[in-house]
């Protein structure tokens, strides 16, 4: 069987943040009710790619080819919805996919969020999350530091966020993750090093931590986008923190979690061993994907129905997004002519499994590669792997190639030589 991941898009919050450009926003009671319903709609579909108007060539992919290895509950605030919305989600999900007995079920969790809605306390809703499969929590913290996460706009203090973290503990949770924040306005490397000191002594199992970026079409944007011009042109910011310093803060992090016994498996993830997310791994190595929900993107791959010269009938990928309008998305959930789709291309194909893969510290494997595409690397990107490890950004190391300290400091122009 083939490993399949699945993505759950529960796009709803209390507050929008002032940087985020995610598809989410708040929303009512009997809007988020109506959102579920149709979701489960859409699950109880099965494979999404079955409405589209693909060519004759191919084959549509079965759902029972697939055993889902991970589930994701992404947002927005999927803990805004009550255990019983999620646990008729998940129902929806079993009836139509084959489950590994070890499949790693993660919904993330704002601070503030977890309680009311007819449980009695947070530890009573954390249980119930349990019970409905979930056994990975992520919490979105960003900051230790409550004047910075009131410049966030986030809804929580570090307090609330603690509560949470103990009534998540105390509900049996094994396997948490915290989302950090870096390179915030006003932030200092100081006050960085207190948020990543507070979180150690709570020993995650898994750190995420991401450095702010100004996003067009968001409060951040109108109010900071200057600044983080001035800082890319090497002039000193007015508000947010200098390039040194957003650079102190990425080394920092890398030493004290890698003293912690943090693995750095990722440019911006940090894990006890054993404790990576699997489902991010998918998405960084190319396993198929399903994404269900207002905007949720799919990667399925589909045999051609004629063999090739070799005899073989090859996968062609096909990538499709879901409408990103409530309007379009609940009535006609994945109606063809409301649903975007692309056929991958060969070179759509290795440009993604080498930028990608790049981002594991572990790199790509070239026996990957070379199995994936019938073709050593060296045959399509010699002269880039070549050029990049004469400037030190790339190593190659028993049939692994990856990026270098220096590398990951200039990933994105990396990345960048490798689309085809």
């Amino acid at each position: 069987m083939r490993e399949l991941e699945i993505y759950i898009h529960i796009p709803f919050c209390v507050k929008k943040c002032a940087y985020c450009d995610f598809l989410s926003a708040p929303a009512g009671r009997e809007q988020r009710e109506r959102y579920v319903r149709a979701l489960i709609k859409e699950i109880h579909g099965g494979v999404p790619v079955r409405a589209f108007a693909l060519p004759e060539s191919m084959e549509y992919a079965e759902r029972e080819e697939y055993i889902v290895t991970s589930v994701f509950f992404g947002g927005g605030t999927p803990s805004i919805l009550p255990a019983s919305e999620i646990d008729g989600i998940m129902e929806a999900v079993r009836e139509m996919f084959c489950f590994s007995e070890d499949c790693e079920i993660t919904m993330e969790c704002n601070p503030g969020t977890l309680s009311g809605e007819g449980t009695s306390s947070e530890k009573a809703r954390l249980e119930a999350y349990r019970a409905c499969g979930i056994n990975r929590l992520s919490f979105g913290l960003q900051s230790a530091n409550n004047a910075e996460l009131a410049v966030l706009g986030r809804i929580h203090t570090w307090e609330t966020f603690l509560e949470s973290y103990e009534a998540a503990r105390a509900a049996g949770f094994e396997n948490i993750n915290i989302d950090l924040m870096s390179a915030l306005p006003g932030q200092t490397v100081e006050s960085w090093e207190n948020t990543l000191r507070q979180i150690l002594m709570l020993a995650p199992e898994h750190i995420s931590a991401y450095s702010l970026i100004i996003e067009e079409g968001t409060p951040f944007y109108q109010k900071y986008h200057e600044d983080d011009l001035r800082r890319a042109d090497g002039e000193q910011p007015l508000y947010l923190p200098s390039e040194e310093d957003e650079r102190r803060m990425y080394v920092l992090t890398e030493q004290l979690l890698g003293e912690a016994g943090y693995g750095h498996y990722e440019i911006s993830n940090y894990a006890r061993p054993g404790y990576e997310c699997r489902h991010n791994i998918g998405y960084w190595r190319g396993t198929e994907y399903m994404g269900f929900g207002l905007g949720a993107s799919s990667l399925i791959r589909l045999r051609k129905k004629q063999a090739d010269e070799s005899g073989e009938r090859p996968r062609i990928s096909v990538r499709c997004q879901n409408p990103t309008e409530h309007s379009i998305y609940e009535p006609l959930l994945l109606d063809s002519s409301h649903t975007a789709y692309e056929i991958l291309s060969a070179e759509d194909e290795m440009s993604e499994f080498m930028f990608l893969g790049l981002r594991m510290l572990s790199g790509i494997s070239e026996k990957a590669f070379s199995d994936r595409f019938r073709m050593p690397v060296d045959q399509v990107y010699g002269d880039v792997i070549d050029r990049m490890i004469s400037l030190g950004l790339l190593r190659r190391q028993r049939g692994r190639i990856f990026l270098t300290p220096r590398g990951l400091d200039l990933s994105n122009q990396v990345m960048a030589e490798f689309l085809l």
